[in-house]
């Protein structure tokens, strides 16, 4: 077994997505994005992408932050990879995905509401499927945290928000959560300790300021912060990111590397980072792009 992560953070422009490789060989993807900003790949899947390329044929586990478009594009491609489990906020109900869908949109969450309730079935505590066993997933520990108390108006406050642990390494990643979700979680004590001095960080809600708070970004003191975002924009917290992030080496593919303190899907390109430990037993995170 191998002992390391690997996780992707795929460019798919103004949306998010995410794919783990536990040391298990086990496959997780959280969010459903679609397209490739610097590839200027419109049609681009990270699905379609994870079987033909990386060989995946089924995932083991999926998660949907919250059912907005730009969190479920590839949602026509669930599946082709089969998933075994799946979360997304379950108080947000079928009736109220559909309300007010554009026609253009209508079989990706009609697509959503099929699987929704497909995947309705508890996972047994015995099984290998449980998620909440780190020995299901090679010692990875995967902690999700669903705000459940917010007005329904507005699903980004509904996003779960995932922890992914290894080796003492934490990722953190949010879905669009805004102040009302973080103002409920944070009343948690597991919360605050899930999230505490994490290595990654994605920023809610695609770098925005609407996602930007303080008392989180503080907990969570990441050494780098990713947004998946399609490009700049008047409403970017890219800066106040930068700010409060502490820096780690970035490596290119061409051998250079730099210290940097945040890093978006729309600049530099897909996201590609490994942690774990390595033939010395040392601890080691590695970060490249393009």
């Amino acid at each position: 077994m191998s002992r390391q992560v690997e996780l992707v953070f795929w460019d798919v422009q103004h949306g998010h997505s995410t794919y783990i490789k536990t040391p298990n060989n086990r496959h997780i993807v959280v969010d459903l994005g679609t397209g490739d900003y610097s590839g200027k790949i419109q049609e681009f899947s990270p699905l379609k992408h994870l079987k033909n390329n990386y060989n995946v044929q089924r995932l083991d586990y999926v998660i949907i932050s919250h059912p907005h478009l730009d969190h479920i594009d590839d949602i026509l491609n669930f599946d082709l990879l089969n998933p075994k489990v799946l979360n997304r906020p379950k108080q947000i109900t079928n009736e109220e995905v559909m309300d007010g869908v554009q026609e253009k949109d209508k079989k990706k969450f009609e697509k959503y509401c099929e699987i929704n309730n497909r995947y309705s079935s508890p996972v047994k505590d015995e099984s290998t499927e449980n998620t909440s066993n780190p020995d299901n997933w090679g010692g990875v520990k995967i902690e999700t945290f669903t705000p459940s108390s917010c007005n329904h108006n507005n699903y980004n406050n509904h996003s779960i928000i995932t922890v992914i642990e290894y080796a003492e390494m934490k990722i953190v990643i949010p879905g669009d959560n805004e102040k009302c979700s973080f103002d409920e979680l944070l009343l948690s004590n597991r919360f605050k300790t899930a999230i505490s001095d994490a290595d990654i960080l994605l920023a809610p809600h695609h770098g925005r300021e609407s996602g930007y708070y303080l008392d989180f970004i503080n907990l969570v003191n990441p050494r780098l912060t990713v947004v998946s975002d399609g490009r700049f924009c008047d409403t970017s917290a890219n800066a106040k990111y930068s700010a409060k992030s502490r820096g780690w080496t970035v490596h290119k593919k061409n051998g250079t590397s730099a210290e940097r303190k945040c890093l978006t899907t729309n600049s530099d390109g897909e996201v590609y980072i490994k942690f774990g430990y390595n033939n010395d037993n040392e601890r080691f995170l590695f970060v490249s792009i393009e």
